[in-house]
Formats: C-alpha cells, sequence, structure tokens
C-alpha cells in the first residue's frame, strides 16, 4: 500500500480548515486535519513543502514508523505547527488502514470501551438570565453536560459569549479584534452565575467553565474554592499552562476539578500535570497533539494516574478532527467538547457520526467515517482570519 499521492485542501465554509489527503496505489484516500485557527497556512506551506515529498513511496500501513519519522526526522520538534502536520498525517493513514480492513478506526483500537461517547455543547449569554435560557435549550437538546459562560457586567466583551446559538467562531478576518479584560470583575462575577444555575437545574446537570488561561495561580485556587459548592464537572484552563507546577498552588486550595491542555502539542507539555495529579482531565487534541497515535500514549500516560480525557472540540477543527476524534474517544474513557459546524461545513464534510441523547458516536462506516466534496470547497477560498487579543483595562497584553 504504498502513498502515490497527497495533497492539502485548504478551504473555508464560515472558517478556514486545512485538509490533507493521502492517496494510495490502490486507490484508497484517508483524510486527516491540520487546522490551526489564525495560523493556517503555516501549517499547509509545512504540510506541502516539506511533508508530502517525504511521504510519497511509503507504506501507509506502517503509521507508527512514519510518526517517528516525521517527528525525529525533522530534528526541531514539536511546536503547533510541526505537530498539527504530523497529526493530520497520522490521521489519514488510519483512516486509509480502517478502509482497507473494511472496519471503524475504532475497532483498530480495540473496540468500544462503551456504547457513546458523553458530549459536552457551549451555552452562553451577555447576562446570567441570557446564559440561564441557553443552558435551557441545551438541556431540552438532551445535553447531560453544559458549559456555561456569561458577560461580565463593567466588560464590553467576555471570552465564550458567542454570536450565534450552538457555534462560536471568535476569529476575525483581516486584523485580531481586541478585547478588555478585568479579573476582578471576572472572579466576584462567576459564582454567581452558577448559584443561579445549581438553582435553576438543580445538582444532576454536569456544569463546567472555562476560564480561558487568564488567573495567576493565586486568583485561580480563589475562584475553584468559591465554586466549590455548585459542584462544577470541572474548570478549564485556569492559568497559563506553561509553568506546570503552578496548578500544585491551585491543588491545595481547591477540590473543584481542574481540565487543561487543548493548546498542547505532546506529551511531554502535560508529563508533570498527569505524574503528581495536579490535574483531573487532560483536554490534548487529535489535530495539534500529534493525532490518534500520540494521543493515545497521552491517554496510556493519564491512565495510570487516573486522570481522564477530555479533548478540545470548538468549531475551528474540522468534521474529519471531529470523526477522528469520537473514534479515539470511544475507545477510552472520557468526555468529548461538541460544538456544531455550521450547515455549510456539513455540506462540505460528509460525515458517519452522530447525536443523541447527550451523546454521540463516531458511527460504522470503514475508516473515520468522513469525507471532504472537493467541488463544493472550492467555492469557499481561504481567507485570512485572527484570533483575538486581550487587553486589561489599563491597556496591557493579557492571555487571551
Amino acid at each position: 500500500m504504498k502513498i502515490v499521492d497527497a495533497k492539502v485542501i485548504v478551504c473555508s465554509p464560515g472558517r478556514n480548515f486545512v485538509t490533507l489527503k493521502i492517496v494510495t496505489e490502490d486507490g484508497i484516500y484517508g483524510l486527516g486535519d491540520a487546522t490551526l485557527n489564525g495560523r493556517e497556512l503555516a501549517v499547509a506551506s509545512y504540510l506541502s513543502d516539506h511533508v508530502i515529498p517525504l511521504l510519497i513511496g511509503r507504506d501507509a500501513r506502517r503509521i507508527e514508523d512514519i510518526w517517528q519519522y516525521l517527528y525525529k526526522g525533522a530534528y526541531w520538534r514539536r511546536g503547533p505547527v510541526t505537530m498539527s502536520a504530523i497529526s493530520a498525517v497520522d490521521t489519514a493513514l488510519w483512516d486509509i488502514k480502517g478502509k482497507a480492513l473494511n472496519a471503524p478506526v475504532y475497532q483498530l483500537l480495540g473496540g468500544a470501551s462503551r456504547d457513546g461517547v458523553l458530549v459536552y455543547g457551549h451555552a452562553s449569554g451577555q447576562d446570567i438570565e441570557e446564559a440561564v435560557k441557553a443552558v435551557s435549550d441545551y438541556v431540552r437538546l438532551g445535553y447531560k453536560a453544559i458549559r456555561a459562560q456569561s458577560g461580565i457586567p463593567g466588560l464590553p466583551s467576555t471570552y465564550g459569549v458567542g454570536r450565534g446559538k450552538m457555534y462560536y467562531e471568535p476569529a476575525e478576518k483581516d486584523a485580531p479584534l481586541e478585547n478588555v479584560w478585568n479579573s476582578e470583575l471576572y472572579l466576584n462575577f462567576v459564582p454567581q452565575l452558577f448559584e443561579r444555575l445549581r438553582k435553576e437545574f438543580g445538582p444532576d446537570l454536569h456544569l463546567l467553565h472555562d476560564a480561558h488561561h487568564r488567573l495567576t495561580p493565586i486568583e485561580a485556587a480563589r475562584l475553584g474554592k468559591e465554586l466549590e459548592p455548585y459542584h462544577l464537572f470541572w474548570l478549564e484552563d485556569p492559568v497559563p499552562a506553561e509553568l506546570q507546577e503552578s496548578f500544585r498552588l491551585i491543588r491545595q486550595h481547591t477540590t473543584t476539578p481542574l481540565a487543561v491542555g487543548e493548546v498542547f502539542n505532546s506529551i511531554y507539555d502535560c508529563q508533570q500535570l498527569i505524574q503528581e495529579q495536579l490535574i483531573d482531565y487532560i483536554r490534548t487534541t487529535v489535530v495539534h497533539a500529534g493525532g490518534i497515535s500520540h494521543l493515545r500514549k497521552i491517554a496510556g500516560l493519564a491512565e495510570l494516574y487516573l486522570v481522564r480525557t477530555g479533548s478540545h472540540g470548538a468549531t475551528d477543527l474540522s468534521p474529519v478532527y471531529m470523526a477522528a476524534a469520537l473514534h479515539f474517544d470511544l475507545s477510552v474513557h472520557n468526555i468529548q467538547e461538541y460544538m456544531r459546524h455550521t450547515e455549510e461545513t456539513d455540506r462540505v464534510f460528509p460525515h458517519a457520526y452522530s447525536f443523541s441523547e447527550g451523546m454521540m458516536h463516531p458511527g460504522d462506516a470503514p475508516g473515520l467515517g468522513v469525507d471532504i466534496e472537493e467541488t463544493l470547497a472550492s467555492k469557499y477560498p481561504y481567507r485570512r482570519a485572527y484570533l483575538p487579543i486581550n487587553r486589561k483595562l489599563d491597556g496591557t497584553m493579557h492571555n487571551w
């Protein structure tokens, strides 16, 4: 099963996606998502100019060997561009292997370890009342786990409060949007949101919240402690995680479960967090952390320390990613972020996965069970876009 061709497809059906298509001599092709929000063309170039020439003539069945070849052979290891490119190759090769064996990818990963994958949606509002309404809408749709975000009084915009329902795309065309931030206003407000949500929906609904890397360790410790009465499923990304040991301070002050990792590229970014049990959920993704092969290694390490997975799954990743994530998810015990794509995106990427009563299943089509309509994709050309930046009230740059 030699690889005879590969190409990168960049399209923008509502937002930008980078897709790798690998073709074998047998006529079987596989897809991998290589999208890096706000830096899409960097990964596209890395694939086209550096990786694809190395793939031609290689045996598509040798997934682990090709992974190591691309990782160790480049010398300059890791980083979001390199790892997103490797992820796309790895995912496409799993897709090919599944199709060649006429089996869904999850069957190649040991089979289903459960009947479906618990997923959580995103509910938000400009204020508490709108957020309560949004959570209620998700409950009616059957969701059993919901991330809740709300506008903060005194701030003109707040992370997680999107322009549309069911999906959220923060990237802006041409130039980054500048948000304004104040940690004190945020810390004083968030416990009020979850006090109201628990009164409204009771103790059984899983509630999650994302601080989006904006707090210091002691601020995060305070927030976690004040949220303890409301029994969150997790508090996500409380601090920038470059300093892994900062989570030790948070851990000393709160029992609120902690989740982190959507910006991580490899097992080394989360090794200390997992081995010292400083987090409860690791959120690395198929796209940005080395593909299905590497994510399995992260999950294996995490399992030893009773850390579960809860992969990132926002709409800045395509249905190719969601399909791959769900195959991985079904083989382990975890939760999965799920934001619905636009109708345009779903038409470009027809897929076999489905949602029902708060759970998802990747389907039983051979491989990943997702495709790309190339003719339709060509009607949605790339449009440069940037994620927002964040400044404090005095103009100081802050973490977005």
